[in-house]
């Protein structure tokens, strides 16, 4: 029998039994692969999500793969059978910002997958066909699952438009951090430094392709091109802001708690930096990633270090929130 996680309310869940939701006019039916556990996913189980981003009771799950089942009407025949990944935003298509392409600024208000429509931990998920990306057919489902936050980071790297040859650096070394070292990679810089609290990233951050790593209490230097920020602390704006030389761009992806030390207006406009904020992936940043991954350039499985069955959702929670070094990104598998 397939099953689904639905949490009830706030430090409540169970597991329950799933009936698929045939595709209406416009949608899609997935087979679920895999599905990523995020930060964000912790926030929902224990209550802390901002009020107005949750809309309980929820089955969660917004970074996911899987394979196209079924379609309704009004959709392709030919994504049956293709293998997928997709946005969770559910924008509305119709406003100024969503005809410009920045879907992550829809002015009808927050709808996602996963927070206030039904995620993926379940054994397939309906949603609007628009939303879906056609992976390559040889495309390896599990890695895939990891396309989510590759797309919020792809938004962050076409924003930072780092030419050829540029020297390049990333704040932070979780997934978004080894995601950024990917991407920037990608695009033939002359140096790619990480910086991290985490000596045991150095090895990994080399493998990906950082030339240098530095923990943040060393001696940085201040003469990069582009910054990007995935770490999300209290310091790492500033931190990412100091590696600049004048007139350097940064890109911000990290949501700090609140409190977090500013950047000074007076060093931004006398340095001249370009400063720049992602939240979400659009469109244009989700086709970028499944074009890089679909090109051998992006590696998202060595990130990963659990696969566990739905049954065992608690423990996938617990483990994302237990700040163990050797907990990298965790999957479910329905």
């Amino acid at each position: 029998m397939s099953s689904a996680v639905v949490i009830g309310a706030p430090g409540e869940h169970e597991l329950v039994a799933h009936t698929p939701r045939a595709p209406g006019a416009g949608e899609a039916l997935v087979r679920v692969h895999a599905v990523g556990i995020c930060g964000s996913d912790r926030e929902v189980y224990q209550g802390n999500r901002p009020e107005g981003y949750v809309r309980y009771p929820l089955t969660p799950g917004h970074e996911w793969s899987g394979t196209v089942e079924a379609v309704g009407p009004a959709v392709p025949q030919s994504l049956v059978g293709r293998k997928v990944v997709g946005e969770g935003f559910r924008n509305c298509q119709v406003c100024d910002r969503c005809h410009a392409g920045e879907t992550t600024l829809c002015t009808d208000g927050y709808e996602e997958t996963g927070f206030t429509q039904p995620g993926a931990m379940a054994a397939t998920l309906t949603l609007p066909a628009r939303l879906l990306h056609a992976l390559p057919d040889d495309a390896d489902l599990t890695a895939a699952a990891l396309l989510e936050p590759a797309a919020c980071i792809a938004a962050a790297a076409l924003k930072a438009n780092a030419r050829p040859g540029e020297r390049v650096a990333v704040v932070g070394t979780g997934t978004l951090g080894m995601f950024a070292v990917q991407f920037l990679r990608a695009g033939s810089p002359s140096e790619l430094l990480v910086v991290g609290t985490r000596p045991d990233r150095a090895e990994l951050s080399k493998t990906f392709g950082a030339t240098d790593f530095r923990t943040r209490d060393q001696e940085l230097p201040g003469d990069f091109d582009v910054v990007i920020e995935t770490a999300g602390s209290a310091s790492a704006a500033n931190t990412a802001a100091s590696l600049l030389r004048r007139g350097g761009r940064l890109v911000l992806t990290g949501i700090p708690a609140p409190g977090a030390d500013g950047l000074d207006p007076t060093d931004l406009v006398v340095r001249q930096l370009e400063v720049h904020t992602v939240f979400g992936a659009p469109p244009d940043a989700w086709a970028h990633t499944v074009r890089v991954f679909g090109a051998g350039l992006l590696d998202p499985l060595p990130l990963v270090t659990h696969e566990l069955p739905l049954e065992e959702f608690p423990r996938a929670i617990e483990l994302v929130g237990s700040g163990d070094p050797a907990v990298g990104k965790v999957l479910l598998k329905p």
